[in-house]
């Protein structure tokens, strides 16, 4: 099954990062972000990547052109440049970068690889959040519901401590409870990590429509969206401190988001609790 990575955006609230680098290359924990995103696929058997790159296209071409010495030693002879490949890495995988250009929205973006899609079930998802999402539950999900998509929901990370008040008197009340960060009430959001069928590609329009508005809302009034949900961990990178909070989470020894065998959810101080806006 093909897995499209959408990897185009500016990433403009990682300027610091992403003025050199596109998004998905600012590394955690010593590796790009994106990658740390195709080892969760590569853990359930998925390795068939489709890249839908646009700013800083060229640098996402290039890495991936040159991962497979990056992740293997070899020798070279310096005279004639003769290389032989010792391999050490177990990565295994296909991956199709396409420069979907630099203006397009995601919904663009995934319909201008129509060509590059078998007529089957596809998977697709961010470049820049991650998640201990078992997909085989997703799958079997999307397949038992019959529908063209599936959307992961996720719940936000808490960044603020919560109040709980007593009966109010005036301007104020007493505070019955302090609790420290933490998900308490049911709020649900677009996580990426999606299944769709090809019927999908048909609800997408042109290079100027964001996946996220337009065709998601035109599948759920037509009875076609359903929600796989996930209390697991997940996290996005939007900002600088979701970066620093990723990369201290990475340098786990077992990353929480390849952690499948802990299904609460693991909290973070920083993320923030508006809507994931995505690449």
């Amino acid at each position: 099954m093909k897995v499209v990575l959408l990897a185009g955006g500016l990433g403009s609230r990682l300027a610091e990062e992403t003025v050199r680098i596109p998004k998905p290359m600012v590394e955690v924990a010593g590796r790009p972000i994106m990658l740390h995103v195709m080892d969760i696929y590569d853990r359930w058997g998925h390795n068939d990547f489709i890249v839908a790159c646009g700013y800083k296209a060229m640098a996402i071409k290039s890495f991936f052109q040159d991962l497979h010495l990056m992740s293997n030693d070899f020798t070279v002879g310096i005279g004639n440049g003769e290389m032989a490949l010792r391999p050490t890495s177990k990565i295994d995988w296909r991956v199709s970068v396409v420069d979907t250009g630099l203006a397009t929205m995601t919904g663009g973006r995934l319909k201008r690889l129509r060509s590059w899609l078998d007529d089957e079930t596809f998977m697709v998802t961010y470049s820049d959040g991650v998640g201990n999402v078992d997909l085989d539950a997703l799958l079997a999900f999307h397949r038992s519901h019959g529908k063209l998509a599936t959307v992961t929901a996720v719940q936000p990370p808490a960044r603020f401590g919560n109040l709980e008040l007593g009966p109010c008197d005036g301007d104020g009340g007493q505070v019955v409870e302090f609790t420290e960060k933490v998900i308490k009430y049911e709020t649900w959001i677009n996580g990426g990590f999606f299944v769709f069928e090809p019927g999908v590609l048909d609800y997408l329009t042109g290079d100027e429509e964001p996946l996220e508005q337009a065709p998601l809302t035109r599948l759920a009034h037509d009875g076609q969206l359903m929600a796989y949900k996930h209390k697991g961990f997940w996290h996005p990178m939007d900002t600088v401190r979701d970066r620093d909070t990723l990369d201290k989470l990475g340098c786990q020894t077992l990353p929480p988001w390849m952690d499948f065998e802990n299904g609460q959810p693991v909290l973070s101080t920083d993320a923030p609790t508006t809507k994931l806006q995505h690449a």
